[in-house]
């Protein structure tokens, strides 16, 4: 039976199609029979304990340019979605909490995909630390003296935001580098939380891996190199996809987180490896399933809507 699909996502004429996710898995929604709305969270509201958005209906074709066409936007009570997609991009700031508390109110008699309130309790730099032992050394702090005795045990250190996304905000400090003080000066009057320092890891050099997982199960993986004037991997500040195994220690890796996804309800997950280490697990709006097809890997959209029709069933 189709479904009344709802994306909650930046706005459609603002992604680049060639690597999105969210518009893959609209794509797929749509070839499948599905009826697609569109809304951007500012858009969210709430009266009388009822949860309302100016929704568009939307229509999606893999033109670059031409990607999208929205109909005019009707106020609507989202109760009457059969499935919403919490797709909006990080940071991971008090507004993105706030569409999580609104969300919960009409989960899961509409299935919000992730489930929001363990998309709120889940940030995706804090819940990697419940598995210490698939982690490199980290470090949640805003306290310099910590920071400077972390550095000295470790050598080279990362320091980013502990909210960010997207490789904003990401540095990599050598053992002797003397822009310390300043950096953390300039991050204590930026964010008002805590940063995270990771010792560096060397084998980003080869490739910061992301692997996809649906229902807590790995569906694809693709390797993100960074170019010769970067540390970071991202797409977008020059990174290379290139395609890519799941070692012995990656599989491991997602037997061991498997079951706490589960556990939580989420369906679509993105982790982050380098080397032999997990350094993110990504449940706002994971990357990489374009990507994944691209390279010959699975068609992780068309598991993704089989995972979310048979919830709904």
């Amino acid at each position: 039976m189709p479904l009344k699909v709802a994306v909650q996502m930046d706005h459609v004429s603002t992604v680049s199609i060639a690597g999105d996710t969210s518009f893959a898995l609209s794509l797929e929604a749509q070839r499948r029979g599905h009826r697609l709305f569109h809304y951007t969270p500012d858009r969210l509201s709430m009266v009388g304990g009822k949860v309302f958005a100016r929704i568009e209906e939307m229509t999606v074709r893999d033109e670059k340019g031409n990607h999208a066409s929205l109909g005019e936007p009707v106020r609507t009570d989202l109760q009457e979605m059969d499935v919403i997609l919490l797709r909006q991009d990080p940071p991971f700031d008090m507004n993105y909490i706030t569409t999580t508390h609104l969300l919960e109110r009409i989960h899961p008699k509409t299935l919000v995909v992730n489930d929001p309130a363990w998309v709120r309790n889940s940030p995706e730099k804090i819940f990697v630390t419940e598995f210490p032992d698939l982690m490199p050394e980290t470090l949640i702090t805003k306290d310099p003296a910590e920071v400077a005795a972390f550095r000295k045990e470790h050598g080279d250190i990362i320091v980013k935001p502990l909210y960010g996304n997207g490789g904003a905000g990401v540095f990599h400090l050598h053992d002797a580098d003397r822009n310390m003080a300043s950096l953390l000066e300039m991050f204590g009057q930026m964010f008002r939380e805590p940063f995270i320092v990771q010792r560096y890891l060397k084998d980003v050099r080869k490739g910061d891996k992301r692997i996809i997982l649906i229902e807590g199960e790995a569906v694809g993986a693709i390797n993100r190199v960074p170019s010769d004037t970067e540390s970071r991997s991202n797409m977008h500040v020059g990174g290379r996809a290139e395609k890519t195994d799941l070692t012995k220690r990656e599989r491991e890796i997602c037997e061991r987180i498997g079951p706490s996804l589960r556990e939580r309800g989420f369906i679509l997950v993105g982790i982050d490896v380098i080397g032999d280490w997990m350094t993110e697990i990504n449940v706002t709006s994971p990357t990489g399933v374009r990507e994944v097809k691209r390279f010959g890997g699975a068609d992780i959209a068309a598991l993704f809507w089989d995972a979310v029709e048979a919830r709904r069933a």
